[in-house]
């Protein structure tokens, strides 16, 4: 019996050792070596303090913002200890009812914008973090941006246009806005 417990220790603190320190090391190392902004949280600075990630969206509520997508994380949004979708199909009356609340808030917003509300403005992403709308969601809060901070529709659309991310790999996905940076660029815009 003994003969059998010393190997089977001797193998499990080996092991232990080995992927529990020293692989976790080598690969947080090549991580940071290789691709530093990913491997430390992808985070957005401004005047040296961190703001946010670009890899998770923020609650953006004010009118004079881009409007992110609705959050479906408990018990505040955006809480990436808490990503998970709502599981509320079409046909249930909570998510309709969302629904119909985020369209009359975005109305409320900006009565004089009668343009179609993008799908992704009123339903949560999968995971209840999406940073990124659609350019169509971007575009249909351009105009009430750019009234609240008296800046020129077209002035906002060119910030919005440097925001513009292609699909990934130029294929997968669709055009997307990165709420966060864009906010961070339009702040910067009207405090010239």
């Amino acid at each position: 019996m003994k003969t059998l417990i010393r190997p089977a220790v001797s193998l499990f603190v080996v092991l232990s050792a080995v992927t529990g320190v020293l692989y976790p090391l080598a690969v947080t190392g090549a991580a940071s070596a290789l691709f530093p902004h990913q491997a430390h949280g992808s985070l957005i600075v401004k005047d040296g303090v961190a703001v946010g990630s670009s890899l998770i969206g923020q609650n953006f509520s004010e009118p004079k913002y881009f409007w992110s997508r609705p959050s479906a994380t408990g018990p505040m949004p955006y809480n990436a200890s808490a990503s998970s979708g709502s599981n509320q199909g079409p046909l249930n009356p909570a998510f309709v009812d969302a629904v119909k609340g985020r369209i009359a808030a975005l109305k409320a917003a900006d009565p004089d914008n009668h343009l179609p509300v993008p799908v992704d403005l009123v339903t949560a992403s999968g995971s209840g973090l999406d940073p990124h709308i659609s350019v169509a969601a971007a575009r249909y809060q351009l105009e009430r941006v750019a009234r609240i901070r008296h800046v020129s529709p077209a002035t906002v659309s060119q910030v919005l246009n440097r925001h513009i991310e292609s699909p990934l790999m130029g294929i997968f996905g669709e055009e997307r806005v990165n709420v966060l940076e864009l906010n961070l660029d339009v702040d910067r815009l009207t405090s010239m």
